[in-house]
């Protein structure tokens, strides 16, 4: 209760308190400066609003320790240690007691140092354990750079040693051009035997990370690859169906589904809805068409907005029933939101159909 009455008082200043709590932990501990990009408005209030949003669910347990869990072990790529959390909470308490003057007390200090310390041990719980079992990155040599688009590149790399995942995850990407700006990309393919990673790369205006990947990027040259994430996988235990919807450069993690349903040797149906704003933004529908041919079991439907005048979802909503099927959705956040929505509709109960969060995608698309 005391949490969120602070959170009410902060969050229409959100940007200042953000500031302040950089300017402090900078000033009084400047050898942070260097875990963070040169750039801080790309990223600088990411871990800041994460704390907070944390502190606001401390009693939701379940989902607050899954959630930083993966944030502790995803810090480790920037090299944050166990000794950097002390500064970080301190700079948090400073911050906070100085623009919740309203509500800010004794006892909603000790609130906040309480939901911090909890926070703050789960992820070096988490990073400790981590670091016994995989390194904090990885560095892969990009050995296919194919450029399917003037804005589209299918990015292949070799890391330097193995790499386990599975199809439908994602991880993070770092470029030597950009050093600690990582982006979020999902496998554009299931685990394969030569160990090589497939990504499929949006150039966007804004796009520090796609841009130089896209355009800059050779073979060659060698990026950092953080630990594989997502829950967006095949439960290979189940019978039922799967609906996939990818759109744009989202169809990457639906072709890795596609390919893992085959590895397994299953017979479901697998039915594809490929989503792009144009015929041209297409890009990969020779591969989808080619493993439709290879598999009696997969439906693969091109989704063309200007032609159909029809959003993905919606052209979704005419075809089904889709009751029995496990839902996946990749593609801008704003599709994912809208794909939701219209799958709920359908009748699709929540609990199946996944995706990647929505925040880590904001985060993949910019």
């Amino acid at each position: 209760m005391l949490i969120r009455r602070t959170m009410a008082e902060v969050t229409p200043i959100a940007d200042q308190l953000t500031s302040y709590f950089y300017a402090m932990l900078f000033v009084r501990h400047p050898d942070l400066r260097a875990l963070f990009p040169a750039a801080m408005d790309v990223q600088r209030d990411r871990l800041f609003r994460a704390l907070l949003r944390a502190a606001e669910h401390i009693d939701d347990t379940e989902a607050l320790v899954a959630q930083l869990q993966s944030l502790g072990r995803g810090h480790r790529r920037y090299g944050t240690r166990a000794w950097h959390y002390p500064a970080v909470g301190e700079c948090l308490i400073g911050a906070l007691s100085r623009h919740a003057s309203g509500s800010w007390n004794a006892q909603t200090e000790a609130a906040w140092v309480r939901a911090y310390t909890t926070i703050s041990q789960i992820m070096i719980d988490a990073a400790a354990a981590d670091e016994l079992r995989a390194p904090a990155w990885w560095h892969a040599e990009i050995v296919g750079h194919d450029l399917r688009t003037p804005d589209v590149a299918v990015v292949t790399v070799r890391p330097d040693q193995p790499y386990p995942f599975l199809a439908g995850q994602y991880t993070s990407l770092e470029t030597p051009w950009w050093p600690r700006i990582w982006r979020h990309y999902s496998f554009a393919s299931a685990p394969r035997s030569d160990g090589l990673l497939t990504f499929h790369v949006r150039a966007v205006p804004t796009g520090w990370v796609s841009t130089a990947l896209v355009h800059r990027a050779r073979r060659g040259d060698v990026i950092r690859l953080g630990p594989p994430a997502g829950s967006m996988t095949v439960d290979h235990t189940s019978d039922s169906g799967l609906l996939c919807l990818g759109g744009g450069t989202g169809i990457a993690p639906i072709k890795a589904l596609v390919e893992d349903v085959a590895e397994h040797g299953e017979r479901r149906t697998v039915e594809v809805f490929y989503g792009a704003r144009t015929g041209h933004d297409l890009y990969d529908i020779e591969t989808m068409l080619r493993l439709q041919q290879s598999h009696p079991w997969l439906s693969v439907r091109a989704v063309v907005d200007q032609q159909t005048r029809l959003q993905l979802p919606d052209a979704v909503r005419e075809h089904g029933p889709w009751n029995g099927y496990d839902a996946y959705l990749s593609g801008p956040p704003g599709m994912i939101r809208s794909g939701v929505d219209a799958l709920r509709y359908a009748g699709i109960p929540s609990e199946r159909i996944r995706h990647d969060s929505v925040e880590d995608l904001v985060a993949a698309w910019h």
